[in-house]
């Protein structure tokens, strides 16, 4: 028998369509961090985060169980999609319900330690600053416009995949990158905060 971990998502897809479970679980050791961190990212809630990870990969092994997938795009990037509906179907579902807010959480990709600058504490305050300012003014940003800053900058994504992704074009989702830089910007100069160039 083959060594999986050497196999193709493809090929791992069909031998778990054909019975072979152990083949799903390298699926999932392959996508399990990427997926993870994306809903973690868009919810700011680990426990929620969990349940959305959860029902991701119910939905997958449901849609391959059921012979509904097919391969017209990545298994990568139909993964994503997944996960991507799912945050949506969420946020959908719960608008008047109560807001979820990061200040309960500790983690957050923006206030990372490791963007800081460790030369000293006044640096360290000031670029403390700027990432928490950063972090509001992508906020301020129309949803499809955070989405895509996310996806790009905090996903390294490629514009082909977040096309895939959110069932745009590559031009639409290059356009929304483009007039997000334009907003962050202007946004920044109001807010005094600073981008990197």
């Amino acid at each position: 028998m083959e060594n999986l971990h050497n196999c193709t998502d493809e090929q791992l897809v069909s031998l778990y369509i054909n019975g072979n479970n152990p083949a799903f679980n390298i699926l999932l050791g392959r996508y399990e961090s990427k997926v993870y961190t994306y809903i973690l990212y868009s919810v700011k809630n680990q426990e929620l985060a969990q349940d959305l990870f959860q029902d991701v990969f119910m939905r997958i092994i449901s849609t391959l169980r059921s012979g509904r997938y097919t391969e017209q795009q990545k298994f990568s990037s139909w993964v994503m999609r997944i996960s991507h509906n799912l945050i949506i179907d969420y946020f959908r579902h719960s608008v008047n319900e109560t807001s979820i807010s990061n200040d309960d959480n500790d983690f957050s990709l923006l206030n990372d330690t490791r963007l800081a600058d460790e030369h000293n504490a006044e640096h360290q305050v000031i670029d403390r600053q700027n990432i928490n300012g950063l972090e509001h003014i992508i906020k301020m940003l129309p949803d499809n416009q955070q989405q895509i800053v996310q996806m790009r900058y905090y996903e390294d994504l490629s514009f082909k995949e977040i096309a895939e992704i959110t069932g745009v074009s590559i031009n639409t989702a290059l356009g929304r990158m483009r007039y997000a830089l334009i907003n962050l910007r202007k946004l920044a100069d109001t807010y005094k905060i600073e981008m990197a160039s």
